[in-house]
């Protein structure tokens, strides 16, 4: 069971990851976009989406330093355990928290909006209830573990049972004795990478590198035409409407 959770399970999510992006970018790639449903409503879409993407970001941020920078770096540069530790849980439950509640807010616009809700399709639900499921089973570990619990160091076990993923040579025995609360975040995570590429969440892979190199939009103004009034100037004003003597002079 060992292996097949944290050897075969993590390959196959990624393999399917990988494989879902080709297949997304060369058989749909009109599809590739968020489809953005910014055009039905923008009031309460100005406060989710922001407030989501930047706990996003943060958590991102916090997973990459977490389990690709091994322990020994940072102390290395003086960040002491325990500094990095009040850091991580700090800045991650912040992060959590701005994600849940950005997309909870997205989540009741996408629902009480009626245009918005009629663009909602099935796989858009089912990729919110996994993307629910992990920001939340994350939060709860970090609970737990380190503000309920006595803490635990995930870069002891977690950390270098990731890293042993990417050079090939996967260390089952560090999840042995990795809480059931990690463990169980971990595969929601997986099983969010591998459903990734099937959802909106794809925009996530594209950056507006064209824009480096587009030409620009070049404006043309109208040509002047035979016939058309000649263009002004400025503007002339209202109208100057006919006085007394103007109407007298003209019947003289």
């Amino acid at each position: 069971m060992n292996v097949l959770l944290w050897v075969v399970y993590p390959y196959v999510a990624v393999a399917i990851l990988a494989g879902g992006l080709i297949w997304r970018y060369r058989y749909d790639k009109f599809g590739w976009t968020t489809r953005s449903s910014q055009l039905y409503e923008t009031a309460v879409l100005r406060w989710g989406s922001p407030l989501f993407h930047f706990g996003v970001l943060m958590v991102l941020i916090g997973h990459v330093g977490g389990l690709v920078v091994p322990k020994a770096w940072t102390e290395a540069v003086g960040i002491t355990e325990h500094a990095y530790h009040l850091s991580a849980v700090f800045i991650g439950t912040v992060a959590g928290l701005c994600t849940l509640i950005g997309m909870a807010i997205l989540i009741a616009r996408r629902r009480l909006t009626g245009p918005v809700f009629a663009a909602t399709t099935k796989n858009d639900k089912g990729m919110y209830l996994v993307l629910a499921a992990v920001i939340v089973l994350g939060l709860l570990a970090t609970v737990k573990a380190n503000i309920a619990g006595d803490g635990y160091d995930y870069r002891e076990t977690i950390s270098p049972w990731f890293r042993s993923l990417f050079v090939f040579q996967p260390d089952p025995d560090l999840m042995a004795g990795v809480p059931t609360s990690f463990q169980v975040h971990i595969i929601m995570a997986f099983a969010l990478f591998a459903f990734w590429p099937f959802t909106r969440l794809v925009h996530a892979f594209s950056a507006p590198v064209g824009y480096l190199t587009r030409p620009y939009v070049v404006y043309r103004s109208r040509d002047a035409r035979p016939g058309l009034r000649p263009a002004r100037p400025g503007w002339e004003g209202p109208p100057k409407l006919p006085t007394t003597d103007d109407a007298s002079a003209r019947r003289r």
